[in-house]
């Protein structure tokens, strides 16, 4: 069963708005500092983007934005966090495509519904994932790697951002597809997975391209395969999976903004249009491309019909993958 691919694909384009809309944009003005909280470690993807979209936010509502990577439980500590919150506008959420729409059907007992006890206010970025090995394994291409797994399953090992991450499931979905038996160590975020990776203590990942890019550039891991419907412009040479032959391992992530339930109706708005404006900005997508991610955008109430619909998909990938948390 083939997952999602990039949120591009399902939601139309928006344009960027602009100070032309004066309601909007000389509404709500928070009173302090924001937090913005990743419930990762950083140097993962999602804690990148949220890093490049901190500044030119703050900047837009006159207060710094402070990026606080609050981990545990593939995501759901930092998560519970802001829907703990008060719903002020001041505590922000970068949410993920395994903390909002994997995690609920993995964990029994999170504490919190991301549902309902998080307002949406908008997409943030798409990445895809790439299928990376230290240089130790001796496979110089993915269909060695493919032959390897295959004749000496459970010898090696693979590193994930935690329990229902998309670290997590895309790997274990490839695993599915690939008929690939390959032993899951998850850790408290993708950053410290891939240094794992880099230094040896597992062998295999299947990271998010956005932080997976500049150790592969930097030769310290070996690209194989993407799992994007297409080629990535930064790694032409890297077939995707549909020409390995495996098209139902496609897969790519994403990441939105989100704020606790009950936040005022005009102040996510105020957020959205912040949102937008930020990844509107050429330096912030030149940042993005430059790490393998690309800027999405949606209104609160796109971005809310999407989280359901995803839910709904990811829950049968989970039984029919027969993920668990373990």
């Amino acid at each position: 069963m083939s997952l999602t691919r990039r949120a591009a694909l399902a939601l139309p384009a928006l344009a960027i708005p602009t100070l032309a809309q004066p309601a909007l944009a000389q509404g709500w003005m928070p009173q302090r500092p924001l937090r913005f909280v990743v419930p990762f470690a950083a140097g993962g993807a999602t804690d990148i983007v949220a890093r490049v979209l901190a500044e030119p936010m703050g900047e837009r509502l006159g207060q710094a934005v402070a990026v606080e990577n609050r981990t545990g439980a593939g995501g759901n500590v930092g998560v519970e966090s802001v829907a703990r919150s008060a719903p002020d506008g001041h505590t922000l959420l970068m949410g993920t495509t395994g903390t909002l729409t994997i995690n609920p059907h993995l964990y029994t007992n999170m504490g919190f519904n991301p549902l309902t006890d998080l307002a949406p206010v908008g997409l943030a970025f798409g990445t895809d994932h790439v299928l990376i090995v230290n240089p130790s394994v001796p496979a110089q291409n993915a269909q060695e790697f493919l032959a390897l797994v295959r004749a000496q399953p459970g010898r090696l090992s693979y590193g994930s951002g935690g329990n229902g991450t998309s670290t997590h499931t895309v790997a274990e979905l490839f695993k599915l597809v690939a008929r690939a038996d390959i032993q899951h160590v998850p850790y408290r975020g993708s950053a410290p997975a891939l240094n794992d990776t880099v230094a040896g203590n597992v062998q295999v990942m299947l990271d998010q391209m956005a932080s997976a890019l500049p150790m592969i550039q930097a030769g310290r891991v070996r690209a194989l395969a993407v799992t994007g419907a297409r080629r990535h412009a930064a790694l032409p040479g890297v077939p995707t999976m549909a020409e390995l032959g495996l098209p139902g391992a496609e897969a790519s992530s994403w990441g939105a903004v989100l704020v606790p339930s009950g936040t005022p109706a005009p102040v996510v708005q105020r957020l959205n249009v912040v949102l937008r404006e930020s990844l509107g900005l050429q330096a912030v997508k030149d940042r993005l491309t430059q790490v393998g991610a690309d800027a999405l955008t949606s209104t609160p109430e796109e971005l809310a019909t999407y989280l359901r619909a995803e839910t709904e998909k990811w829950g049968r990938v989970v039984r029919e993958a027969r993920l668990t948390v373990n």
